[in-house]
């Protein structure tokens, strides 16, 4: 069932639940002063026949007269019966027809609580003690409010039909209102249809308020924007990671050729064997950044977060870069003095935090004359400062803007080979464990790359 149509069911139900409710109110209260209305009318007609038949001294004939000339009063037939205290009877409108069977009963009922009032099969029934010359007398009144029941009925028929024109109405206007106000949805919806990986420049026009739908459609185009970034960033990736596959790959392809196409010397082979080797070695290298990365890319509810400690990370990265090149020189320093172990600890990845570190004292060294590098820690109560330094041919400033980018090589890709991921992951990596990295160099005097991570 759509929206719409639950927002309009609810919203007939409810009105429909208050004008019930409503309705009920009236017929009830309409009801009880019909009850009370007619019940006072009994007690009038009950005392104006014991005051015509005690003070005006009228007789029982003249009475009884009166009642058969005048049988509706108030469109009712209203019949009087007057009893002395030990159940006599003085008078009666009419004893033949005597709708309530008065019983000593109730005649002592009566007398014991002044006044008595009843409904017997619809009609209404009151009792009153009546005093006179110093005795006390018994008077009833009995009638059926034809008028008043007709008037119940008739108010409860229009009621009714009043009730289920308005529901129907109500019906109609709420899916009317529901549509018009849905509309804007729809007209999402629709356009949400037509985008797709070939048109993710496509966006949802907002109503121009400031509402939820406005608020909908500038969510939705956020998303669009992020999508939008992120298929044009994989369309460069997959480009860049085919381009650096493609290069190693037709080396080796060549150099394996022309090897086999005729007989070589032990010393070519040996060349051809190296040459192939040294392409291998940049693919290993090549699809072991592209697994660091994919794990720097994971959801941070993903990775297995824990306090680490920054110096045995650094310790372990500088291990690994020097068994990978034993001609790298890297020195760790700290600028001020640790008295607790929790100023060394942050809340991160070991193997994540150790690759970005790597990629860093790498850098420094590959692209120093001397192949040395050097990290300074310092450390407050908030955060972790790590300086990674180099003494290297430095960064352009139209480099430094760009070096975070994936597979950007800058003026310096002459000088050491690379692919264009390690700073881009490592940025990332710091970004996933909330800090910053900076950079500051001067060309041919060196660059300091600057890192900083909060306490776990």
């Amino acid at each position: 069932m759509k929206i719409r149509t639950k927002i309009t069911l609810l919203f007939t139900f409810i009105t429909a639940t208050i004008l019930l409710l409503f309705a009920s109110i009236i017929y009830y209260s309409a009801k009880e002063a019909r009850e009370k209305e007619f019940y006072v009318a009994l007690e009038k007609e009950a005392v104006t026949k014991a005051n015509l038949y005690f003070n005006a001294k009228v007789t029982t004939q003249t009475l009884q007269d009166i009642y058969k000339n005048n049988r509706v009063f108030l469109n009712n037939e209203v019949e009087v019966a007057i009893y002395d205290t030990v159940f006599h009877l003085l008078y009666h409108d009419a004893v033949e027809i005597d709708a309530v069977k008065e019983t000593k009963q109730m005649i002592h009922d009566i007398y014991r609580k002044g006044e008595l009032q009843f409904e017997q099969n619809d009609w209404q029934v009151v009792g009153l003690r009546y005093p006179f010359q110093g005795k006390i007398y018994i008077i009833t009144a009995v009638a059926y409010d034809q008028y008043g029941y007709k008037k119940l009925t008739l108010l409860f028929r229009n009621s009714a039909i009043v009730f289920i024109i308005s529901i129907l109405f109500i019906y109609i206007a709420g899916r009317f209102f529901s549509k018009k106000t849905f509309e804007p949805v729809t007209e999402m919806t629709e356009k949400a249809k037509t985008i797709s990986a070939t048109n993710l420049d496509l966006r949802l026009t907002g109503n121009g308020n400031k509402d939820e739908l406005s608020e909908l459609a500038g969510t939705f185009n956020e998303m669009l924007n992020r999508l939008e970034n992120s298929f044009d960033a994989q369309k460069h990736f997959v480009s860049n990671i085919s381009h650096e596959l493609r290069t190693p790959l037709a080396a080796i392809i060549a150099e394996l050729e022309l090897s086999a196409n005729k007989n070589r010397s032990t010393e070519e082979y040996k060349t051809v064997i190296a040459n192939t080797l040294q392409d291998a070695k940049k693919l290993v290298k090549l699809s072991n950044s592209l697994l660091d990365l994919a794990k720097a890319s994971y959801d941070p509810a993903e990775i297995t977060i824990k306090k680490v400690r920054i110096d045995e990370i650094l310790l372990d990265a500088r291990q690994q870069v020097q068994i990978a090149n034993a001609d790298y020189r890297i020195d760790i320093h700290f600028e001020n003095d640790s008295e607790e172990d929790s100023e060394m600890l942050v809340q991160g990845n070991e193997y994540l935090l150790k690759v970005a570190f790597a990629n860093l004292f790498e850098n420094g060294c590959k692209f120093s004359p001397n192949h040395r590098c050097a990290a300074a820690i310092s450390f407050t109560n908030a955060r972790i400062s790590i300086q990674f330094s180099d003494d290297g041919i430095g960064i352009s400033a139209e480099d430094r803007m760009n070096i975070f980018k994936p597979f950007y090589r800058g003026d310096n890709k002459g000088y050491a080979e690379g692919n264009g991921i390690g700073l881009f992951m490592t940025e990332k990596i710091i970004r996933l464990h909330k800090g910053k990295i900076s950079v500051s160099s001067l060309e041919n005097r060196g660059s300091r790359f600057t890192v900083e991570l909060p306490h776990g």
